[in-house]
């Protein structure tokens, strides 16, 4: 999982990411009025560095809910499928915190929690449902990324991760407006909506709340072409400004529970800490490419990259369609090719079978 979220196009990050009811009230702060550029300036320019809250997903993409244990045994990209399905159709609720090089992501599923927990060099990954842990001890590199839910396996990225994949497309390709003022997580917030100027795409358009005081994004909403509902809302329901709790970012794993040690030259399946291809830690092989821009962008990972054609779970979750297997959400569409190679994008079927085919 943590590897093909590496590589997805922004308008795509709601297909491989975790629902409660996310409420706000529309019109009920009144912020000075600004133009959208100068609210995406607020946005890209925030500097919010310690804070901690609560936060919930809802997703209406369009999958049914699988019972588990459909993974093949000895994985086979089985057990990445299992937890793209999960995030996509489970309820998702949790907590973050967030000081200086620390961070702790807590995701809590109906009868188990998972926690990510960073304390400088040190990472502990922890999955109650098997009572199970992994720890890893972070090289001296200035590019690794504090934010909890950057590149962890099983942790859905926070609204800010999101917003700024979705502003990595804010350009001639999007139209920016402002609508009314909101108030999320008790914090009035102005409400940035992008708007695709292509039929191209499965996305309809892209909310982002920003929050009036520090420009920090409190809310990602996203609507599919077609679709009454939002087909995706992240959004902190509680947020609170300055540095946690030191004692958050101390983690111990419980009494009976199996700790495995990682490096991170063995680690790959666990942890992809480096955002970038070049940095020391990048899978080898062969790389993933891009075809296209923007909103109408596909991903194509080479054959090799992920193993999943053998998985007997795609039964469950693909149809066939020509040149493959399709994954189809409301949002993102996965070509899994006869090939091997497996094509991502928030665009409709027949483009991926085109980027397949040329």
């Amino acid at each position: 999982m943590s590897r093909w979220y590496r590589w997805l196009p922004a308008a795509a990050v709601p297909a491989v990411v975790a629902a409660a009811s996310l409420t706000s009230q529309a019109g009920a702060a009144d912020l000075p009025d600004k133009s959208p550029e100068d609210v995406l300036a607020m946005l890209a320019d925030h500097s919010v560095e310690a804070f901690s809250g609560s936060f919930a997903q809802a997703s209406d993409l369009g999958l049914p809910a699988l019972p588990g244990g459909l993974a093949g045994p000895g994985g086979q990209g089985g057990e990445e499928i299992a937890e793209a399905v999960e995030l996509l159709t489970g309820d998702h609720t949790g907590r973050v915190y967030v000081g200086g090089d620390a961070a702790r992501l807590q995701v809590m599923d109906s009868f188990s929690e998972r926690d990510l927990v960073r304390n400088g060099d040190e990472v502990w990954l922890y999955d109650s449902r098997d009572n199970s842990a992994v720890h890893l001890t972070l090289p001296d590199h200035a590019g690794y990324p504090g934010h909890p839910g950057a590149g962890a396996p099983g942790a859905a990225p926070m609204p800010e991760e999101m917003a700024a994949k979705f502003v990595e497309v804010a350009g001639p390709s999007t139209e920016l407006t402002v609508a009314d003022d909101v108030s999320v997580a008790g914090r009035d917030a102005y409400e940035l909506v992008m708007t695709p100027r292509t039929d191209g795409t499965l996305v309809g358009s892209v909310a982002i709340a920003v929050d009036g005081e520090t420009g920090f994004p409190l809310r990602v909403t996203v609507e599919a072409r077609g679709q009454e509902d939002p087909a995706f809302e992240l959004a902190y329901t509680s947020f609170t400004l300055g540095e946690p709790d030191a004692a958050r970012f101390e983690f111990t794993p419980p009494a009976g529970a199996t700790v495995e040690e990682k490096s991170l030259p063995d680690a790959e399946g666990h942890w992809a800490p480096y955002p970038d291809a070049t940095a020391p830690s990048a899978p080898a092989g062969p790389m993933p490419t891009v075809v296209g821009e923007d909103w109408e962008s596909v991903v194509v990972l080479p054959t090799g990259a992920a193993d999943l054609a053998a998985d007997p779970m795609l039964a469950q979750v693909t149809q066939p369609v020509d040149g493959g297997r399709l994954l189809s959400t409301a949002l993102v569409n996965v070509l899994i090719a006869d090939d091997g190679r497996v094509l991502v994008g928030s665009v409709p079927v027949e483009r991926l079978q085109a980027v397949a085919g040329s």
